[in-house]
């Protein structure tokens, strides 16, 4: 831990940074599989779903800062290379046999709706040791991640 002004502890410091880095390794994770869907998608909705996927890609990565700078301005160190991510992260791999756009869109929505149900599961704890900067950090994550889900599932409904 670095020294830092913030007025936690130093144990809810510690256990708000250990959630926050898991978070952080699922985000890059989910990032990197955004831009993969956004490379490689193929059929006949091409062009929207590479928007579509630029687009969650770039909220990701944003997300990605905001947790990243949370976890410094709580006296962490946010770790995040590719090979910690690796290791770290829980999400399942992304389907890479295929270029299928409805594969491609149904794989993005169960990384997406994973990793949020994550988010959602820490902010009752965080909230609970008081830190209230994190806990509106994780429900706007949430909040964003709702509204990406919703558009994945109507690309779904598209299909169907």
């Amino acid at each position: 831990m670095y020294a830092t002004h913030n007025d936690l502890s130093i144990s809810v410091r510690e256990s708000v940074i250990e959630r926050l880095q898991a978070h952080l390794a699922d985000c890059m994770d989910l990032f990197t599989q955004l831009k993969q869907a956004q490379w490689n998608v193929k059929g006949p909705h091409f062009v929207g779903l590479h928007e579509q996927f630029r687009g969650s890609a770039s909220i990701f990565e944003r997300h990605c800062d905001t947790l990243a700078e949370r976890i410094a301005a709580l006296g962490g160190r946010a770790d995040a290379t590719a090979r910690i991510v690796a290791a770290r992260s829980t999400l399942t791999e992304f389907p890479l046999d295929t270029s299928s756009g409805p594969i491609y869109v149904a794989a993005v929505g169960e990384r997406l709706s994973a990793f949020t149900k994550s988010v959602r599961a820490s902010i009752a704890p965080i909230s609970k040791c008081g830190d209230a900067a994190t806990v509106a950090l994780l429900t706007d994550i949430a909040a964003q991640n709702d509204r990406q889900l919703g558009f994945l599932d109507a690309q779904l409904q598209a299909e169907s």
